[in-house]
Formats: C-alpha cells, sequence, structure tokens
C-alpha cells in the first residue's frame, strides 16, 4: 500500500469512525425516550384487579426516615397476589434493558430510602390490607395474614381470641412484610427471639414473578433467604405467625442506675434467668431534665418521698424498663415474683416506678406519643437514626467512649440498649449479627430540626452518628449495623462477611435481574456468579 493510499483510507476510517459515533450518541440520546414510551405504554396496557397511578405518587417518594426523596415511575395499588406477580413478571419478562427495578413500600417507615425506587415501580403494599385474616387456635395456635396487614390490626384481631403475638416491635403501626424483611426486635426477642423467629410460613413472589410458598419444610432455601432478606429474594405477600395466650394487664415497670455495668450485668441476668420478666429493655439517659416529674404522669414511685429527692438532672444514667403479664390464676402470687426478681437487681432504690395497664396500651405506647407529636407538627421531621448490634464481650468499650463521650445528651430522642441470646436467631436467615454468645441492640433514635443549626440539627446529629461508626470500625468492635444503609458493594460484602456468597447465590437464584429493593444499593445490575 502506498502512502498516499494509505492516507486516504485512513481518513475515511476515520470519517467511518465519526459517523458511527454521531449515530451512536443520537441514538443514545432517543433510546430511554422512546425506552420509556414503551415502559409507560406497556405498563398502562395491563390488566390488573387493582390499578396503577402515574401522577400524584409524591407520597412514595417519602419515608419516615425524611432524607432521602426519590420519585417513581408508577405506583401499583394491588389487590391480590396475582396483580403482584403479574406487574413483577412483566419488568421480568422486558429484561434489563427496561431499566425498571421494584420496591415495596409498606407504612413508609423506612429511613435511607430502602422502600424507594427512582423511575421504578413501587408496590404499595397497604393496599394489600384486609385480605383476610385467619386465626387459628388450639395447642400451637397461629394467624395467617397479608403481608400489607399492619401489626397493631393484628393485635386487635387476635385478642379477640384472647392470643396475641410472641414478638414485637416498639412501635406496631408497620406492616408484616416490612419488618420480617429485616428482623423486627423489641424487648420480647430475649425470650421469643425477633419476629423472623416466629414465622411458620410465608408467600412470596420472587423477582421471576412466581408465586410460592415456604417454610422450613417447604423451599426452605427461600423461606431462610426473605426472612430478614431487606427485599432482595421477593416480595413476601402472606405470612402464618406464631401466637401465644395474650394477658389483659401487665404491670409496667422503670427503675434507674448510674453505673453501666451494674445496668448491663442486671440485664443479663434478667434474660438468662429461668424465672423471669416477660419484656426487658434498657434506655440511656443523659442531660435529661425533669425526668421523675415526667414518668409521674403515668407511673406511681413506690417510695414517694425519697423519689421526690431524686435529682437526675445533668447526669448520665441507665433506665431498665420490664413488664409482667398478669393472668388470673396468678394474682395472688405475681406481685411477690415482681418483689422477688426487684431484690435481685441493683437499681437506685428510690427510682422504682410501677404501673398497672392494659396489654395493649402497653404495646402501642409509641403511638400515643406520635398522636402528641403530630398534634405539634413534629412527627415528620426527619429521622437519622443509627441501630446498631454490639457483641457482649465489646459493650463496656462502646459505652464508656460512645456514651461517656460522643453522646452529648439523648434530648433528641430515646437511646435503648438491651441484650439478646444470639441462640434466639436462626443463623440460616439473612438477618446479620455479631458473633457473641450475647448481643445488644443499640439504637439512637433521633429526630432532628431542619432549620435549626444546633445540636438538633440533622447535620449534628449524623456527624455525631459518624462519629460512632468511625469509633465501632478503628475499635475493632465486629459491630454490625441493624437496618444497615451502605452506598458500596464492598461495605455491603464485609457487612455480610462469610453470608456474603450465600446472599450472592440467592439473588441471582431469585431476582437474577436485580430489580427488587433498589433503595438498599446492594445490587446495581444484573447478578451473575462464576
Amino acid at each position: 500500500m502506498t502512502c498516499q493510499s494509505f492516507v486516504f483510507t485512513r481518513k475515511k476510517n476515520v470519517l467511518f469512525l465519526r459517523s458511527f459515533t454521531i449515530l451512536v450518541l443520537s441514538w443514545v440520546i432517543i433510546k430511554p425516550n422512546f425506552c420509556f414510551s414503551s415502559v409507560l405504554s406497556s405498563l398502562k396496557a395491563l390488566h390488573l384487579e387493582g390499578h396503577i397511578t402515574f401522577e400524584n405518587n409524591e407520597f412514595a417518594a417519602r419515608d419516615f426516615g425524611n432524607q432521602i426523596h426519590v420519585h417513581p415511575l408508577a405506583v401499583v395499588h394491588p389487590k391480590s397476589v396475582a396483580d403482584i406477580s403479574e406487574i413483577i413478571k412483566h419488568v421480568w419478562q422486558m429484561g434489563p434493558s427496561s431499566e425498571l427495578t421494584v420496591a415495596a413500600r409498606g407504612h413508609g417507615h423506612s429511613l435511607q430510602g430502602q422502600a424507594q425506587a427512582r423511575r421504578g415501580v413501587i408496590i404499595n403494599m397497604e393496599s394489600f390490607q384486609g385480605q383476610g385474616m385467619q386465626v387459628h387456635r388450639g395447642q400451637f395456635p397461629y394467624v395467617d395474614v397479608s403481608a400489607g396487614e399492619l401489626w397493631i390490626n393484628i393485635l386487635h384481631e387476635t385478642l379477640k381470641y384472647g392470643l396475641a403475638p410472641k414478638s414485637w416491635t416498639d412501635y406496631l403501626h408497620l406492616t408484616v412484610g416490612g419488618t420480617l424483611s429485616n428482623a423486627g426486635i423489641s424487648g420480647q426477642a430475649f425470650r421469643h427471639g425477633p419476629q423472623i423467629s416466629n414465622v411458620h410460613q410465608l408467600e412470596v413472589v420472587t423477582g421471576k414473578g412466581e408465586v410460592l410458598i415456604c417454610s422450613k419444610e417447604q423451599n426452605a432455601d427461600l423461606f431462610h433467604a426473605v426472612l430478614g432478606g431487606l427485599g432482595q429474594f421477593g416480595i413476601i405477600t402472606r405470612a402464618r405467625i406464631s401466637l401465644e395466650r395474650a394477658p389483659k394487664m401487665v404491670k409496667w415497670i422503670r427503675v434507674l442506675y448510674s453505673d453501666f455495668s451494674t445496668f448491663a450485668r442486671d440485664q443479663e441476668h434478667l434474660i438468662s434467668a429461668a424465672k423471669t420478666f416477660d419484656y426487658i429493655e434498657g434506655l440511656v439517659i443523659k442531660n435529661k431534665t425533669g425526668l421523675m416529674n415526667n414518668w409521674r404522669a403515668s407511673f406511681d414511685p413506690q417510695d414517694p418521698v425519697q423519689a421526690s429527692h431524686f435529682v437526675s438532672d445533668g447526669r448520665t444514667l441507665y433506665c431498665l424498663e420490664l413488664t409482667k403479664n398478669l393472668y388470673p390464676e396468678k394474682s395472688d402470687t405475681v406481685n411477690q415474683e415482681i418483689k422477688d426478681l426487684l431484690s435481685q437487681l441493683s437499681y437506685i432504690p428510690s427510682t422504682l416506678f410501677m404501673s398497672e395497664v392494659p396489654y395493649i396500651e402497653f404495646l402501642d405506647r409509641v403511638h400515643a406519643s406520635e398522636l402528641k407529636l403530630r398534634s405539634k407538627g413534629l412527627w415528620d421531621l426527619p429521622h437519622p437514626w443509627l441501630n446498631l448490634l454490639v457483641p457482649k464481650s465489646k459493650i463496656q468499650h462502646f459505652a464508656k467512649e460512645v456514651f461517656g463521650n460522643i453522646l452529648r445528651d439523648t434530648n433528641n430522642g430515646p437511646v435503648l440498649v438491651y441484650p439478646i441470646h444470639k441462640s434466639k436467631l436462626d443463623n440460616r436467615t439473612s438477618f446479620v449479627s455479631p458473633n457473641d454468645d450475647i448481643i445488644y441492640l443499640v439504637a439512637f433514635l433521633s429526630h432532628a430540626n431542619p432549620s435549626s443549626n444546633g445540636t438538633d440539627s440533622l447535620e449534628y446529629v449524623l456527624t455525631q452518628n459518624k462519629r460512632i461508626l468511625d469509633f465501632c470500625d478503628v475499635a475493632h468492635l465486629g459491630v454490625k449495623q441493624y437496618l444497615p444503609h451502605y452506598t458500596t458493594q464492598e461495605q455491603w460484602r464485609t457487612h455480610f462477611g462469610p453470608k456474603w456468597e450465600v446472599f450472592i447465590q440467592r439473588k441471582s437464584a431469585y431476582d437474577p435481574l436485580a430489580m427488587l429493593a433498589p433503595g438498599q444499593r446492594i445490587f446495581q445490575k444484573a447478578v451473575s456468579v462464576s
């Protein structure tokens, strides 16, 4: 080839590449509009028992955390499992080119946009309420419920039969599917385990649109994957939940400690005792004023004179909150049982407060606070919560630094700290926790004032959360996040640790296009397993 012909050929190649580049760029610019139009048309053409909305979906771009606001393309309001299956199967069949993702949204109590989907499809699970709640009595009672049902509604229905679920969260206005996708932990977990340990059977719609019944005996891998699975493997549409006899009334007790070691030792003693209380939680109280006066509105001090002299202002205190179920056949002995149990503890004697309340009033206590906050316009604030699981072997080190130095006060919201036996968790589920035999849930349940520049500002609380996480990392405490939020897959890999490979394999099996629960940001594209 001559030099001249080489130059001519090279010019032709350059012109061709320029033309091809222009063509590709034009296709890239046009393709999203074409895809968007096609996707929109295909969604509108679906025949569902429920309906799909494409406008006025602002509610689906918000959650309790009130920090992330992502607008979906559409919201599905299903009336049947077939509706949910149909929409997922439709997205599955369109393939990855549609770039659609799907998120199930319950009561919107997520904190970091986990139930949101940017230009994706939201399935409004609360539209799925009222699908029939069936209570089964007998030696091993249970209730079959829709996953879109609120726990408070389950409580009302099961109490008609003198029954109730064994394990709760502190706030009952959450959907069944939402809490089972995480864990569902509260003060009964030391005895019964979290809510995911009290499920007999699930109905799940996978990422392929398949509707499957699963349990420990049937489709067991899917059953364990979905429990605590952060919505990654399927959408829970129905659950069979274990029940127990419900009391009508409970003794509700609060005592205070000034020393964390004593406080932790007493909690660990109570959760391990053969005879103990029915609910055990702890709280950190720091630089909080008027504490005892606030308690007197609902509780009776057992020693009014000494209680009136107790000054809590400016101190770091630890509150142990307990309940004892009251049954008619034990009415003659329960007070002595409580007295015996309290005699084993080393709390500050003058701080014993006790009340007798209906069981439902105790379980739904947070809702009463919610109504007060709503009336003042203080409920829909940002909630930059931080929930951690700390191994028992590290809890003293954690408490000394975090409660002693990093945490300035607890006026922005409660700080919970209480232990759970690791044996109450099923390691086959997707739920991740530290390796110690006893683990502590430590929950910083802060709210923030978006217009403030002080210690109640969003920036301040987020900075405090970061300091806590940085300390845990540097000190190698082996802490795991509960209701986890990470921004990179490497962080997720570290979070799951030895469970990561199993998690990947399950994702590949049940949601190979990685289109479910995009708000968790675990997978940004289709999963491939080598």
